[in-house]
C-alpha cells in the first residue's frame, strides 16, 4: 500500500514507532518528542527543522490520530522525498517487518539501467543466492542438488521484490523478519512456532548471510594462498556449489558488485550490526568457477562440466525438470550429453541459447545409460557466447534421440 488515498481504516494500521524507525534509518533525526503523544523529526541536514519537520502521532486513541498520520505520510511521499519514499520507506512500512537484501552490479548503461539479459541474470543470481542460503539452514552440504528445494522455495515465496535504485543496477529483496516458514508443505495455518512446525524467516536470512560471509572469506583465502581449501572448510558455514554459482552470476562481466543486507531494527534479535555488506569484483569469477567445480566433485560422484551447443529439446511436462541435449564443443568426452536440470527455470535459458545459437556451460553428475550420457541434477551455469567462437560442430552423429524432438517440432 503506497496510495495515500486509502481509507482511514488503513491509516489505523500504520505503526508510528515503525515509521519513526524507518525515517531515522533514512537520515531523519528526532528534534522533539512528548512520550506517548508525538515524535518530531527533522529532515537530513536540518538542526531545528520547525518548518519542514514531521510530527508523528503516537496515541492511536487520540481523535486526531488519523488526520495527523495522513498529513505526515503525505509529507514523507511529497516530491522532495518521493524516490526515497517509494524505494526504502513505503515497501517496509506497509508490510510486516522485513530485512532488505540489495544485489548491486555496476553497469555501463545509463544510470539505473542495465542490458536486458544482464538484468535477467542478476535477478536469477539474487534468487539463487537466497535459495542456496536457505538450503544451508537445513544442513551444510557441498552440493545440494534437489535436496531441501521445497523448504527453500517456501522461504522464497515469502520474499518480496522491490524497486531498483538509481545509479548502478540494484535488485532488492525484502525478506520477512518475524514470520514463520513451515518445515513441511501444509495447507493448515502454522499455530505452533516450534521447530517441528516452522522456523523464523530471520533465522533463514541469517543463514543466507553466514553462507555469503563464508564464501567471501574463502575467496580472500584463495587470493592470498592460491588454495581452494577455504571453500572446503567453509562448507560447514554454508559454502556450497549453489552459493558459488549464484555469486558467479553477479561477478561475471562486472566492474564491481556487492550484496548489502539492511536488518530491520524493529524486530528484536541477535544482530551485531544493522548493515552487512559483501563486495565482489570481476576477478572473483575464475576463483568461483574453480570452487564450484571442486564443491560439486564429491569423491563418490562423477561431476562433469560441459560447454557446448544446445541441439535437442524434449517436450517440457508440467511439474518436471526441463531436459535438453548438449553437443560438447571442447573436444573432451562425452561428445553429447542429455541434461536433466535441477532448476526448472533454467530450461528457458536453454531455449534462448538454442534460438540464438549460443554456447552454454552445464554442470552435473554424469551417468551413462546404454549409449547415452546424462547429466543429472544439472545446472545451466551460464551462457558462454556465440557458437562461432568455438570449434565447429561435430559431424557424423545422428542428433535425434528417441523421446526427444527438435525445437522446430515444438511449434
Amino acid at each position: 500500500m503506497t496510495d495515500l488515498s486509502s481509507t482511514d481504516l488503513d491509516l489505523w494500521r500504520v505503526d508510528p514507532d515503525r515509521l519513526t524507525t524507518l525515517l531515522i534509518e533514512a537520515g531523519w533525526h528526532i528534534v522533539g518528542r512528548r512520550s506517548g503523544i508525538y515524535n518530531r523529526l527533522a529532515p537530513p541536514g536540518e538542526t531545528e527543522g520547525r518548518s519542514g519537520s514531521f510530527v508523528i502521532p503516537l496515541d492511536r486513541e487520540a481523535p486526531e490520530f488519523v488526520e495527523l498520520m495522513q498529513h505526515v505520510l503525505r509529507q514523507a511521499s511529497a516530491p522532495t522525498y518521493r524516490s526515497l519514499w517509494a524505494r526504502s520507506i513505503a515497501p517496509r512500512l506497509f508490510t510486516d517487518p522485513t530485512d532488505e537484501f540489495s544485489f548491486r552490479k555496476e553497469s555501463a548503461a545509463p544510470s539505473g539501467l542495465i542490458a536486458w539479459r544482464e538484468g535477467e541474470r542478476l535477478i536469477s543470481s539474487a534468487r539463487k543466492t537466497l535459495v542456496a542460503g536457505a538450503k544451508s539452514y537445513m544442513a551444510p552440504d557441498r552440493h545440494f542438488g534437489n535436496r531441501h528445494g521445497q523448504f527453500a522455495n517456501r522461504y522464497l515465496d515469502s520474499v518480496l521484490m522491490g524497486q531498483t535504485e538509481p545509479g548502478s543496477y540494484i535488485v532488492k529483496a525484502f525478506a520477512p523478519s518475524a514470520s514463520t516458514v513451515p518445515m513441511r508443505k501444509t495447507s493448515e495455518p502454522v499455530i505452533d512456532v516450534g521447530v517441528a512446525a516452522g522456523v523464523f524467516s530471520r533465522d533463514i536470512s541469517q543463514s543466507v548471510v553466514r553462507a555469503l560471509e563464508a564464501t567471501v572469506e574463502a575467496i580472500h583465502h584463495y587470493r592470498t594462498s592460491g588454495s581452494l581449501a577455504g571453500f572446503d572448510e567453509g562448507v560447514r558455514h554454508g559454502v556450497s556449489y549453489e552459493m558459488a554459482t549464484a555469486i558467479l552470476g553477479i561477478t561475471e562481466d562486472s566492474d564491481g558488485s556487492d550484496i548489502t543486507i539492511e536488518w530491520d531494527t524493529s524486530v528484536p534479535g541477535d544482530i551485531d550490526e544493522q548493515t552487512s555488506r559483501y563486495e565482489f569484483s570481476g576477478g572473483d569469477t575464475p576463483i568461483l568457477e574453480k570452487a564450484a567445480h571442486r564443491l560439486a566433485a564429491a569423491e563418490e560422484s562423477t561431476f562433469t562440466s560441459v560447454i557446448g551447443r544446445v541441439h535437442l529439446l524434449a517436450r517440457k511436462e508440467a511439474d518436471s525438470p526441463g531436459v535438453f541435449g548438449v553437443e560438447n564443443l571442447q573436444g573432451n568426452q562425452p561428445k553429447k550429453v542429455r541434461v536433466r536440470l535441477a532448476d526448472d527455470d533454467e530450461y528457458h535459458e536453454a531455449i534462448r541459447a538454442y534460438e540464438e545459437n549460443l554456447a552454454v556451460q552445464v554442470s552435473g553428475n554424469l551417468e551413462r545409460e546404454g549409449n547415452l550420457h546424462w547429466l543429472y541434477n544439472a545446472n545451466l551455469v551460464r551462457t558462454v557466447g556465440p557458437i562461432d567462437q568455438f570449434a565447429g560442430p561435430r559431424h557424423g552423429e545422428s542428433g535425434h534421440v528417441k523421446g526427444q524432438i527438435s525445437l522446430d517440432d515444438l511449434s
